[in-house]
């Protein structure tokens, strides 16, 4: 099938997404994970995507998380390290259990996206959208676009400081475990001692002194959210959903019905709370979308043209992408000439979807449209609607129609 019709008309439906994502921030509620706003605006694109985009089915589907425990392995990790801070004058062995256990709470909770402390927290629920339209012949392969319909609870940091120096902040944290650590190790390998007072006129209590240097450092870390501040999520990820909706929209706008490929949408929410809503959603649908080669296209902020990239691993760089699907990608890009970057999400760049549903062992690749080293309107007041980019909604629109095309006509499966 032929679709240069519609990639030519790139930003009339840039702008409509644009409208669309306009509406949501304006007249409906804040999205945090597992809120009232975020179910609205689900039901909400649902709703489009039956009507306006053709779709036989669109499903609302629930699923319970536990949101508040994304962040709050902070009270558990910052408590541990301040309290090894203390303890370390009086038993070094004890203060490094602390830290080491503070230490595997972060990276499991906040590194890997595990469910490590989630039982500590309150239980809400959370929605998903699948919505597919039917291809007029023998289902021979689908394709699914991606995104998430929640929005973040607020950085101060990089509201205030910008990326370089939430980054900066939560390094220097983790240099100061660390640094307690190794100083607690070395004393009791030194001298043998875990359980009696420190030695005051030991070196190593002296650098345990210098060492205190990182306590308000730490002590900050209690603020690296605000809970009581839900962004609007313009770009993040509003951006991401309209992706697709967008790309069904014009389908159904042209008339156009493919013979051999299913499409969809797949709107996983809570993607802010550790990926919860596409984890749900693999769980939920396991099995379902096997019988023929299906791709999934993630997007997440899709902002800067500049910074369009596949990224070809996610999850802090834990998890690979689909090369196949990362390279029909690039070379719908190449073909249009829209400058893409091949990318990955590096560590302390968190994770798109994409990593959810390449774990479940699905066909996948994450797609973003920003810097890595963190725009000061990610995660903060200024991800609003009237700080987006039609360019870069144009342009990833453009290549997204043009992977339709070539995976219709039989790329890479």
């Amino acid at each position: 099938m032929e679709l240069k019709h519609i990639i030519d008309k790139k930003d009339e439906y840039a702008q409509y997404m644009l409208d669309e994502i306009t509406h949501i921030c304006k007249d409906m509620d804040k999205r945090d994970p597992g809120s009232k706003g975020e179910k609205q605006a689900c039901e909400y694109m649902a709703d489009v995507l039956k009507k306006d985009c053709g779709c036989e089915r669109a499903d609302v589907e629930s699923f319970k998380e536990n949101p508040g425990s994304f962040f709050g392995w902070i009270y558990f990790t910052i408590t541990f390290a301040l309290a090894a801070i203390v303890l370390f004058f009086f038993c070094p062995l004890i203060s490094a259990i602390l830290i080491v256990a503070g230490l595997v709470i972060a990276f499991m909770q906040f590194g890997l996206y595990k469910k490590f402390v989630d039982r500590f927290f309150p239980e809400k629920t959370g929605h998903n959208v699948t919505a597919v339209k039917k291809c007029t012949g023998e289902v021979k392969r689908r394709i699914f676009f991606n995104g998430h319909p929640d929005a973040a609870w607020e950085w101060p940091v990089n509201y205030k400081l910008g990326g370089v120096g939430f980054e900066g902040h939560a390094i220097i944290c983790g240099i100061g475990a660390v640094y307690y650590l190794v100083i607690s190790i070395m004393y009791f390998v030194k001298y043998g001692i875990g359980f009696a007072m420190v030695d005051t006129s030991s070196t190593l209590f002296k650098m345990a002194l210098w060492g205190l240097i990182f306590v308000p450092f730490l002590i900050g870390l209690y603020w690296m959210w605000n809970e009581k501040r839900v962004v609007d999520g313009a770009n993040d990820n509003l951006s991401g959903c309209y992706m697709g909706i967008a790309v069904m929209k014009a389908l159904e706008d042209a008339g156009i019905t493919l013979e051999n490929t299913e499409v969809g949408v797949i709107l996983s929410g809570s993607e802010e709370a550790g990926l919860r809503g596409s984890k749900a959603w693999c769980e939920a649908h396991k099995g379902e979308f096997d019988d023929v080669p299906t791709f999934i296209y993630s997007y997440d902020t899709i902002h800067d043209p500049k910074f369009l990239m596949t990224n070809y691993r996610d999850l802090n760089g834990t998890v690979k992408a689909d090369k196949d699907v990362s390279d029909l990608f690039m070379e719908a890009a190449k073909e249009l000439n829209i400058p893409c970057i091949k990318g990955w999400v590096p560590p302390l760049g968190g994770a798109t979807d994409n990593a959810a549903f390449a774990q479940a062992g699905l066909r996948s690749t994450g797609i973003t449209g920003l810097n890595h080293k963190l725009e000061d309107y990610y995660h903060t007041r200024r991800d609003t609607y009237d700080n987006m980019n039609l360019k870069g909604l144009a342009d990833c629109f453009a290549v997204s129609v043009k992977v339709l095309e070539m995976f219709d006509n039989g790329a890479k499966q």
